[in-house]
């Protein structure tokens, strides 16, 4: 089962050129998105009310992504990468379209997670065609490729998400996608083309409703513990109990599940189990900072949205950067070293923005967060790419798939984490219009961070060494 494809040169002009084009704008959807609402939340917040549900905008979004992954990289695996993208940019389109007429926080939070759905097939899709129709040496090229698209909305979404605020017009942070996703759309139905053989497949339906059941779970007894009842109560320990009861059947079924979302055997290998544990650090590190540094910028110093989102572009520019660069670094030096190189200067930045943040400067910030994004760019590619080149193409749509879920995950579980930090905090203080306040939580939200860079790093010391022939198959 194979794409149909000219492996002769790499590049937009090649023959493989308008495939990588569309995939290069499918990945634009997520990544401008990825930066875009961040710089918006206090303007949102002023119109649709309750600071302390704004971390539910990234994090069912990112919990839908998290569960949806697995799925849909299963049916990518049985009947082909190029309806399971289509279906995932219709979704984004359609959840884009319903969250720019929200007309309350629900509200938007419950067309988050449409949008959510969307972008988990969208992103994994992404990756699984790049490794179906490129080498491991073709991809370290191809990843420069792809690496401008998110260097590019690093500066784009940030930029047009704070335009939008400071213009009380945020709703178009949601309504700008929907050209997007009509044109990339058309590009893929025409570009790109599969030769596929009909296999049966089987659903997965009770290992997706208890990892949904797991996650979400842990993900509300943190946010709103705390918030909406005490930590130490009957719904606080319900939802607690009710989550890790759910991840323990969940992992129960998937050993005997015939076609399971998440194939818990491919964990039994040590290095998907490392670059699977790295993935889910690096999740949780990017969308932590990048969702709770606009709101401590604003809140401390009262800087404008555009500013605040540059600051965080700086993070996101440094990533794709990296990115671009990784590819040459890991053939030469080996995917190991690469990402290990990649996680010390992270956890080094990580550790400096829990130092600098009890006094707000958005030059310094923003500095601080160039490094940060740098090492993760530089650690992210090389966990990905060995996990795919250590399976052949029967495995990679899923071994894709539960990299890409780890990384939602993680964001997912990071944002609550944090969320539950700042709320803890804010709620013990004079509320989230004291910039003391969101000051000393946005502290001990950073201080969490760099907790977990230490623990992401600690991770990657266990990947294997690379194979023999690893970096050129």
């Amino acid at each position: 089962m194979t794409a149909s494809v000219d492996r002769a040169s790499v590049g937009l002009r090649s023959t493989r050129g308008p495939v990588l084009g569309a995939l290069m704008l499918s990945t634009g959807l997520i990544a401008i998105d990825a930066t875009i609402l961040a710089t918006a939340v206090p303007s949102i917040v002023r119109d649709l009310g309750s600071y302390q549900q704004f971390p539910w905008l990234f994090s069912v979004y990112l919990l839908a992504q998290a569960v949806s992954v697995p799925i849909y990289s299963r049916f990518a695996d049985t009947v082909g990468r190029k309806p399971i993208i289509l279906l995932g940019i219709g979704l984004f389109l359609l959840g884009s379209l319903l969250s720019g007429f929200a007309w309350s926080m629900p509200a938007l939070i419950a067309f988050r997670v449409i949008q959510g759905l969307g972008a988990g097939a969208v992103a994994p899709m992404g990756m699984t065609i790049v490794g179906d129709i490129y080498t491991v040496a073709e991809r370290a090229k191809v990843q420069g490729y792809i690496a401008s698209v998110w260097a590019i909305s690093s500066v784009v979404g940030p930029a047009l998400g704070g335009v939008f605020a400071q213009l009380d017009a945020w709703r178009w942070i949601f309504w700008i996608n929907i050209p997007l996703c009509l044109i990339a759309a058309w590009m893929l139905l025409r570009t790109y083309h599969e030769k596929l053989e009909p296999q049966q497949h089987s659903v997965d339906y009770v290992g997706a409703v208890l990892l949904t059941i797991g996650l979400t779970g842990l993900i509300l007894g943190m946010l709103e513990g705390g918030n909406a009842w005490d930590w130490l109560s009957w719904p606080s320990a319900a939802c607690f109990v009710l989550g890790a009861a759910a991840l323990v059947a969940f992992a129960l079924v998937e050993r005997r599940a015939r076609e399971p979302i998440v194939d818990l055997r491919l964990v039994a290998r040590p290095l998907i189990l490392s670059t699977t544990i790295v993935s889910l650090g690096i999740g949780a590190l990017l969308t932590g900072v990048t969702s709770f540094a606009p709101a401590y910028l604003e809140g401390s110093i009262g800087i404008a949205p555009l500013l605040s989102g540059l600051a965080v572009a700086a993070l996101t520019l440094g990533w794709p950067i990296a990115a671009a660069n990784a590819g040459r670094l890991y053939l030469r030096i080996g995917f190991r070293r690469t990402a290990l190189t990649g996680l010390l200067i992270a956890t080094v930045a990580a550790v400096a923005l829990a130092a600098v943040s009890p006094w707000p400067n958005p030059a310094v910030i923003a500095a601080v967060a160039f490094v940060l994004g740098f090492g993760l760019g530089w650690s992210a590619a090389p966990a990905l790419i060995a996990a795919q080149a250590s399976v052949d193409w029967g495995e990679r749509g899923a071994v894709t798939g539960m990299n890409a879920f780890a990384r939602s995950a993680g964001s997912a579980l990071g944002v609550a984490v944090f969320g539950a930090i700042s709320n803890a905090i804010i709620a013990r203080g004079d509320g989230p219009d004291d910039p003391a306040t969101i000051v000393g939580a946005s502290f001990w939200v950073f201080v969490a961070a760099a907790v977990v860079a230490v623990l992401t790093l600690s991770a990657a010391f266990f990947m294997p060494r690379d194979p023999a022939g690893a970096r050129s198959g």
